[in-house]
């Protein structure tokens, strides 16, 4: 009853879409970002692998990228109502750009 509610008063605003589709669109948005974030702090395995050989990269991106990946988490792991899309997509950056940090130096 309270989600039926929801999408009849979502109907008034014009150009509006109904309440239950855009927390659809926003549900599997959310987890298309998170999957794409993932794969963007996965991409450090190819300059570890660089950094390991002797080929070193410069440290300071990943360990800025690191940095703000925890306060990403952070923030999104202790709002009120925890924000896991957020956290989930931000928590590999801090594992790899730590990693591709310290594997740059030498």
């Amino acid at each position: 009853m309270k989600a039926a509610h929801l999408v009849e008063k979502s109907k008034d605003v014009k150009g509006a879409k109904p309440a239950a589709q855009e927390t659809k669109f926003i549900d599997i948005l959310s987890k298309v970002a998170t999957v794409v974030a993932i794969l963007m702090y996965v991409s450090y395995i190819s300059q570890i692998k660089n950094n390991l050989a002797g080929n070193y990269g410069a440290p300071l991106q990943p360990l800025v990228a690191a940095l703000n990946c925890t306060l990403w988490c952070i923030y999104a792991y202790f709002k009120q109502q925890r924000d896991w899309p957020v956290f989930w997509a931000n928590f590999p950056g801090i594992i790899f750009g730590l990693i591709t940090f310290i594997t740059c130096l030498h």
